[in-house]
């Protein structure tokens, strides 16, 4: 095999693509593409390739520049360096012609222009006349042209906003006089956010702009997931989400500011990294004091300021505030609102300026603004700025103040996190607050305020806080505290501990809670704390103690009237009792509680109706309706502001799995995606159907993402949609050891002394047994008797634990449709193990996830398919082999059509279509990935606008070839356009 090519380049176009990938800048890249594919056809182009500092540029001219040069281009670069006032002349053109100078094959183009040896410091100095200068740009001009006929040339100009009048010059004659009529490129970058008004390459740029063979191309900031993208490919070890949101946040889309805050992710100081710092810092320094005086005291502001408030607080006279804010915004620093209003043009500049304030310049300019704001009247809206400029100022007892009125501001409009946030605040507060100061307009004890901060934070999704709280304002509490509110606190934090499946101890304290109040004379504490224990005694497998304490709870709740827990006891007694939240009866009193909850306005209470009247029907199979449900109760969570919370994060993920039960699967995808961008870290769980869709569609970092779910503290749903996605992908490795590894530590990790069999044992079982199927079918095949029995073994004890989860559930009944469907695969896979394929149990299995999941049950008519083949009734194989290649096609399930594929192969299969009668075969899915094709959109291009996988695209790509009977993209789209197939995209007229 002969060695590959080196790439001929000549200046400096380093290959950095293992150290920064160009990520987010296909578009880009594809223009630059052809600028290049036609100066190399003797069509000589210029493009002006602006962008802010960091976005990117020299990455972008890099990635080109070498492309240029595994052309066959020759490829220069000139840079032009900031040196003030002294700038030498011609500098980035002295650098291109010192290396053209250095390449032999030029060696005859310099000696026919001995006027550049001038540039090279190796000829005589003329005269500096207008002459001597207009030979000298002609001898470049002539010089490029010929090393451009000598091979094609891609001539680079960095940093063209340092570049000095000599060289400015020369650049205006070359592309409106000179070189623009050979095989040449001029590739010419330049910071946008330099160009103040008075920057003397704005004429430039407005003259060239006009010439017919120059373009300008601005990089505009990378979107949110370009930047996730890029920190995900710089950072080898795993990084938590939160890290990479707060990255993209502070970066805004700026490249370089996002590899700089990634390197700092590892030291202490949360603040901006001092390189990045010095960076950012060059352009304000450049101001006049009194404008960078009124830069400190806006960063002071925050992000953005009104004017008038910013000119009480900086104190200047109008003039002059005028005359430094044109000053600011002419440097770009600023930019100026609609509203009146100033904005820093990136927040990482403001904590740039902000970090260089003095102490005490800080803490005197906080305490302008918070009294300021305070003068203004707009109580309610500036409370949450009044206490972080009261607190940065030091002035403690009225921060404390106004974070508790920003707290109630946040309740009132259902901003959970923010009301938790303003509550931590307090309570951080209190200690360095006198007695005398915290009563002042307060009106509350630590402890209650410590209860409330934990429902805050309970409602935010923070849910691991949320019991941190509650265990803290229990241990607030003196000997001689009142019994309500020790009640109030062990019921609090029995709720809690039950939402991160701490069962034992919820129970241990809802048991306190109860014996700490009589039952006599009815209370409101008493029956709340009723209520809670009958939850957790259901938890732990206190059946019979759930039932009678949630009864008497409900009589004592309805002769005080209380209807919102009248509603909550209705729920547990709606899914404890009876026939569950899957029966009419049960849905009934689920309807009930809902309009309980509704009319006294407890939305929480609501959410948990609406949350089991959506897995009523779920697990009964009736999925449109579950979809109804769900609808209803996230849009309730939103108005409420508790999208983040228990129940609205359940239906999520209920949500995202009935999308991918119907194979609606890009829906799932674009939900999960949408989700993402909002879910607390106690939600990561909620994506988890997306990672279904991912594996099936051979996405195997699926599995990646799905161990990450484990780490940090036990969530229940974590665990068990990790171990869903582990046990599928170790069967699709055909790794039986891992699969039932996997299939076991997850039913363990999910099991307690109540319920030592989760439902979702059943599912996992069956998965697991579709490798252990395969690896003892393949032993048979070798005659490894000895190895199938072993396989067998296990297959019989999964069976029979897949046989008792599904005959009882946790009320003791079996389960509904989805649970009955699994055992019907794992009893197939069972019989596949011990004895091979039988066509009735797979029937079986087809029929019973008929209530509606597309993909198992495509993965059923395969096995179905094989189980045909091998008792001979081939024509039904065939039905069968064509329809799962069918769904798998619509799902974009590359690893399932592989799948049927070979055994259309393996089994010779007749059937299959002729070439005829291909093109009449291409799915809706074919048909939309086509119509891409012909738009010259790449694979990646493909499965980002369909929402699918670049290899995915791959495949359905390969199937449209084939069916078209092409050997190539062209010629597919070719043979569709000639067919009509796609008709051409109407074109843009003026």
């Amino acid at each position: 095999m002969s060695q590959p090519r080196a790439p001929r380049r000549v200046g400096r176009v380093p290959n950095i693509s293992f150290i920064t990938p160009v990520v987010g800048r296909e578009a880009e890249l594809d223009r630059l593409s052809g600028v290049l594919e036609r100066a190399r056809a003797g069509e000589a182009r210029a493009v002006l390739v602006a962008g802010d500092a960091g976005v990117g540029k020299t990455r972008l001219l890099d990635e080109v520049g070498g492309r240029a040069a595994d052309s066959g281009m020759t490829v220069v670069t000139g840079h032009c360096v900031d040196l003030g006032d002294v700038g030498l002349p011609y500098l980035p053109f002295t650098e291109i012609l010192g290396v053209l100078a250095a390449d032999e094959r030029f060696s005859d183009a310099l000696a026919a222009h001995p006027v550049v040896e001038r540039l090279l410091g190796t000829g005589t100095d003329s005269a500096r006349d207008v002459d001597g200068r207009l030979r000298l740009f002609e001898g470049v001009a002539g010089l490029l042209a010929d090393v451009a006929d000598t091979a094609p040339l891609l001539l680079v100009l960095e940093d063209l906003h340092w570049a000095d009048q000599s060289s400015r010059d020369l650049l205006r004659f070359l592309l409106a006089r000179g070189v623009l009529r050979h095989r040449l490129a001029v590739f010419a970058s330049y910071r946008a956010d330099d160009l103040h008004r008075r920057h003397p390459l704005r004429p430039l740029l407005a003259e060239l702009i006009r010439l017919p063979a120059v373009e300008r191309l601005e990089l505009r900031p990378l979107d949110d997931s370009d930047v996730a993208r890029l920190v995900r490919h710089l950072e080898r070890r795993p990084l938590a989400d939160a890290t990479v949101r707060r990255i993209v946040e502070r970066a805004e889309g700026n490249a370089f500011y996002a590899e700089e805050l990634l390197a700092a992710t590892d030291t202490e100081s949360g603040g901006v990294p001092s390189g990045l710092a010095d960076v950012l810092l060059i352009r304000f320094e450049q101001l006049s004091d009194t404008a960078q005086q009124v830069l400190r005291t806006a960063a002071v502001a925050g992000r953005r300021v009104e004017h008038e408030l910013l000119r009480q607080a900086v104190g200047l006279p109008e003039e002059e505030l005028e005359s430094a804010l044109r000053e600011a915004l002419g440097r770009q620093l600023l930019v100026a609102g609609d509203d009146d209003t100033y904005s820093f043009r990136h927040a990482l500049a403001r904590e740039a300026v902000y970090a260089d304030l003095l102490p005490g310049e800080r803490a005197r300019l906080h305490g302008a603004f918070a009294r300021l704001l305070a003068a203004q009247g707009r109580a309610a809206e500036s409370a949450a700025e009044r206490a972080h400029h009261y607190r940065e100022s030091h002035d403690l007892a009225e921060a404390l103040a106004a974070s508790l009125e920003a707290a109630d501001h946040a309740q009132r409009v259902g901003a959970s996190a923010e009301e938790h946030r303003h509550l931590e605040a307090a309570l951080d507060l209190w200690p360095a607050v006198g007695a005398e100061a915290r009563s002042k307009g307060t009106g509350v004890d630590r402890v209650t305020l410590t209860l409330r901060a934990s429902a805050a934070a309970a409602h935010a999704g923070e849910l691991h806080r949320a019991v941190s709280l509650a265990r803290s304002a229990l241990a607030e509490l003196g000997q001689d505290a009142d019994s309500e509110l020790a009640a109030r606190v062990r019921y609090t934090l029995a709720g809690n501990l039950l939402s991160v499946d701490s069962l034992t101890a919820a129970f241990a304290y809802s048991s306190e809670a109860l014996s700490m109040i009589p039952e006599d004379p009815p209370s409101l504490t008493w029956v709340w704390a009723a209520s809670t224990h009958a939850m957790a005694a259901r938890h732990v497998g206190e059946n019979e103690v759930a039932l009678r304490v949630a009864r008497r709870a409900l009589r004592v709740a309805e002769e005080l009237r209380v209807t919102d827990a009248q509603a909550d006891l209705l729920i547990s007694l709606a899914v404890f009792d009876g026939g569950g939240r899957r029966g009419a009866e049960g849905r009934e009193q689920l309807m009930k509680a809902r309009d309980l909850a509704r009319s006294s306005g407890n939305a929480a209470v609501e959410l948990r109706a609406l949350f089991n009247l959506a897995m009523g029907c779920y697990e009964s199979g009736a999925l449109t309706e579950c979809v109804h449900w769900l609808t209803e109760g996230l849009d309730r969570a939103r108005r409420a502001g508790l999208l983040s919370s228990t129940y609205p994060l359940e239906m999520r993920y209920l949500r995202l799995l009935v999308l991918h039960v119907l194979g609606r699967w890009d829906e799932c995808v674009r939900a999960a995606a949408a989700d993402a961008e909002v879910l607390p870290a106690a939600g990561g769980y909620t994506v988890g159907p997306a990672l279904y869709v991912a594996l099936a569609r051979g996405d195997m970092t699926a599995a990646d993402r799905a161990r990450a779910l484990l780490e940090g503290p036990f969530d229940w749903m974590a665990t068990l949609v990790a171990g869903i996605v582990l046990t599928d992908a170790a069967g699709l490795r055909r790794d039986p050891e891992d699969a039932v590894r996997w299939m076991r530590s997850t039913v363990t990790a999910l099991a307690d002394e109540a319920v030592p069999r989760p439902g979702v044992t059943v599912r996992l079982a069956a998965l697991a047994l579709s490798a252990v199927a395969d690896a003892a079918a393949g032993l048979r095949l070798t005659g490894d008797e000895a190895g199938a029995r072993r396989w067998r073994d296990t297959a019989t004890e999964l069976v029979e634990l897949a046989r008792a989860t599904a005959a009882h559930t946790e009320d003791g009944t079996p389960q509904g449709p989805e649970g009955q469907a699994w055992l019907a695969r794992a009893e197939a896979e069972w019989i596949r193990a011990v004895s091979g394929p039988d066509a009735a149990a797979w029937s079986e299995a087809v029929t019973a996830f008929g209530y509606g999941d597309v993909y198992e049950r495509a993965r059923c008519r395969l096995r179905y398919a094989e189980a045909l083949v091998a008792a001979g009734r081939r024509e039904e194989a065939v039905a069968e082999a064509r329809a799962v290649r069918e769904t798998a096609d619509e799902l974009g399930a590359a690893p399932l059509r592989e799948q049927v594929d070979a055994l259309i192969r393996r089994g010779r299969l007749s059937g299959t279509p002729a070439t005829d009668d291909r093109v009449a075969m291409l799915t809706a899915r074919e048909q939309d990935v086509l119509r891409l094709l012909a738009l010259g959109r790449s694979n990646r291009q493909i499965g980002e606008e369909l929402f699918i996988s670049g290899k995915t695209a791959s495949v359905h790509v390969s199937n449209i070839l084939a069916k078209l009977g092409a050997s190539s993209r062209g010629e597919a789209v070719a043979i569709a356009y000639r067919k009509g197939l796609i008709t051409p995209e109407p074109s843009a007229s003026g």
